[in-house]
């Protein structure tokens, strides 16, 4: 399943694609739609300054919650594990930062973040094993780590101009080590690194690392000539190359890659040089497809062959929800 395809800002696409049940499409006003761990709840946000919950099981889409707390259009919606119960954090052009809980049936907001000076753009959940921890990028260039402590307290760090001009995405790093699904032995605890990748208006891709509590910048990625504005890290079961997939105001899609676990030396291959500006990416559950969103109202499906070339298996047309699959022959045209 392909994890929901976010509708960039302004940006026009309807409907729900049923032949890939996690591609998510959403209408004119609509920027991001997620669905829940379990897939039963569809969260969207929108220019309505509005965050909307629905309960989609059986096929149906019944509005169980609509929320307002924003004073601006709502750029994206994110859900946390499960484990820490129904919560929901959402960013804005307002510049806020606000999460929202569950309890009883209800929906309501338990916290509300005002540290940013420019619209916050992207909003991701770590890995639950790292606990409850949301990375927000923003257009004021800084990108903020916020990390519950308990008793309802949040606690904030900020890397200060990550991004010259502003961080369009963030995307964390699975919590799995690269190399240990051959390599960990059994029983043995794990060693986790915490790593996020981020994409900004610099036209850079960068690595981000925690060493002794600070934030460290790991890597700095260089490919794209105009303004990142997606960046994805791919799931992983433990296998020793990293993948990474960025998008850009120019075109283009890179997929970068690493096969050194010390995460010192990525590689980048160029997916598919699109005529108009790509928006977002997003990875299917097992890493092995990749959704591509673009403006040129298409989202397109991208597989890797086993010679290590990327080929469109589909595509699917906003506009009509419809999903076409590409011939063998015309694959390397798309």
């Amino acid at each position: 399943m392909i994890s929901a395809a976010r509708v960039p800002r302004h940006e026009n696409a309807v409907g729900c694609c049923s032949e890939f049940p996690g591609l998510l499409l959403c209408s004119v006003c609509e920027h991001d739609a997620q669905m829940d761990y379990y897939g039963t709840r569809l969260a969207t946000c929108s220019s309505d300054r509005s965050v909307k919950i629905f309960d989609v099981r059986n096929g149906g889409q019944i509005l169980i919650a609509d929320l307002r707390g924003h004073e601006g259009p709502v750029w994206q919606v994110a859900w946390a594990h499960p484990m820490y119960g129904n919560i929901l954090a959402s960013c804005s052009y307002d510049r806020k930062v606000i999460i929202w809980k569950e309890e009883n049936g209800t929906w309501e907001k338990t916290y509300e973040y005002t540290g940013h000076d420019s619209s916050v753009n992207s909003v991701c959940w770590a890995p639950h094993d790292y606990g409850l921890i949301l990375a927000c990028g923003s257009s004021d260039g800084a990108i903020s780590l916020l990390s519950y402590t308990g008793d309802g307290q949040w606690e904030v760090k900020k890397i200060s101009n990550a991004h010259t001009i502003g961080c369009n995405a963030v995307s964390w790093a699975p919590a799995v080590v690269p190399g240990s699904l051959i390599e960990q032995p059994s029983g043995q605890k794990p060693n986790y690194i915490k790593r996020f990748a981020s994409g900004g208006c610099d036209n850079l891709v960068k690595i981000w690392k925690e060493e002794e509590g600070q934030w460290k910048e790991e890597q700095k990625l260089e490919a794209h000539s105009d303004w990142v504005r997606d960046v994805a890290w791919a799931p992983s079961i433990g296998l020793p190359t990293s993948t990474i997939a960025s998008c850009s105001q120019d075109g283009r899609v890179f997929i970068w890659t690493c096969d050194d676990a010390s995460g010192n030396s990525w590689s980048p291959k160029l997916l598919h040089k699109f005529n108009d500006v790509v928006w977002h990416v997003s990875w299917s559950i097992t890493a092995n497809i990749l959704a591509v969103s673009g403006g040129d109202n298409k989202v397109t499906l991208w597989k890797e062959s086993v010679d290590g070339l990327w080929a469109c298996i589909s595509d699917v047309n906003k506009g009509q929800g419809g999903v076409s699959a590409v011939a063998e022959g015309q694959q390397n045209e798309q």
